[in-house]
């Protein structure tokens, strides 16, 4: 395997203001480059940046909305003028927004994929153009999902947002491999972060959602204390800075996104009927069970909530 000569110095990672974002920005500040670290949540950006410099490594934070074209050039040139060209962009932020298809609006589709897909496609142009001005090559990293290879019922959006990512890399390496940039689509499956918390459920019982979250939210705790973390996000922060290393296209991280990476391939009908039995009804009959049957033993369910219109949504790192 052929090791990529690029020893990034310039480090720009979007959403890292937790979860996955923020792992990647400390793992290549603990490999000696600057990061600069970008979050819609400014406060969230500056909270990665003093965890990075309390180690005694160099990060900055901007905010960053990356929905807006306006607001990707304004940052690439900030950049520019302040830290000099990047040598690795890894476009992180990301939502999730599911439900049945049928339930969900236009509304929906867009919030998705204005942050997903577009999101990624505004920073690859952006700091795409200004590596290949300077000349000397340098690296995109796009974090897609496990999603992008095998479908299921109730996360078309997310689904399509991700495959988009994976075909966008795939495509951008063939452009622009000739100049010496480098493009990589990291596909991670269950990883133990945030973007739950900040998600859009259309057409699930509300009441079960919150108590399937507080539940979710007591065996988060519970993994971190484990001696060791199988769903960390550090497992993708190191296959970012592996992929970077070594020019690699696609990137599965753990068992569940190797297996769908394969079966795309090697059996692909199966691949499609995987998740066939995840329906709405099916999974809510599901969490109410285990939720009925082990939320006391995770220190209870939480109180209904009131009466509320569909969750609210912001842009959050993985």
């Amino acid at each position: 395997m052929k090791i990529n000569k690029l020893r990034p110095e310039l480090v720009v990672v979007t959403g890292a203001g937790s979860g996955i974002g923020r792992a990647t920005a400390i793992r290549f500040a603990k490999l000696g480059a600057h990061v600069v670290v970008s979050d819609i949540d400014p406060d969230a950006a500056a909270a990665t940046t003093a965890m990075i410099r309390g180690n005694g490594h160099r990060a900055s934070a901007e905010r960053l909305d990356v929905t807006s074209p306006d607001d990707w050039e304004a940052f690439a040139r900030t950049v520019l003028a302040d830290h000099g060209f990047a040598d690795v962009l890894v476009n992180n932020a990301g939502l999730v927004v599911g439900g049945p298809f049928l339930e969900l609006s236009p509304a929906d589709w867009e919030r998705q994929l204005s942050v997903n897909l577009m999101g990624v496609v505004h920073g690859c142009r952006v700091f795409g153009k200004q590596m290949a001005e300077r000349g000397r090559g340098g690296h995109i990293v796009n974090i897609a999902s496990a999603a992008a290879f095998t479908p299921t019922p109730v996360m078309a959006p997310y689904s399509v947002s991700k495959a988009g990512v994976k075909m966008l890399t795939e495509c951008l390496r063939l452009e622009l491999g000739p100049k010496g940039i480098g493009v990589s689509a990291i596909c991670p499956g269950v990883i133990n972060t945030n973007i739950g918390e900040n998600a859009v459920t259309v057409g699930v019982n509300q009441d079960l959602l919150e108590r399937g979250m507080e539940v979710q939210r007591k065996l988060q705790d519970l993994a971190e204390r484990l001696p060791f973390a199988p769903m960390s996000p550090n497992l993708v922060a190191r296959a970012v800075t592996r992929a970077v290393r070594y020019d690699l296209a696609v990137v599965p991280v753990r068992t569940e996104a190797w297996l769908g990476y394969f079966m795309l391939r090697i059996a692909p009908g199966i691949n499609r009927r995987m998740a066939q039995p995840f329906s709405v009804d099916a999974l809510e009959r599901l969490g109410a069970g285990l939720l009925d049957r082990f939320g006391d033993r995770l220190g209870g369910p939480a109180k209904p909530p009131p009466a509320q219109a569909e969750s609210a949504v912001s842009v959050t790192s993985r």
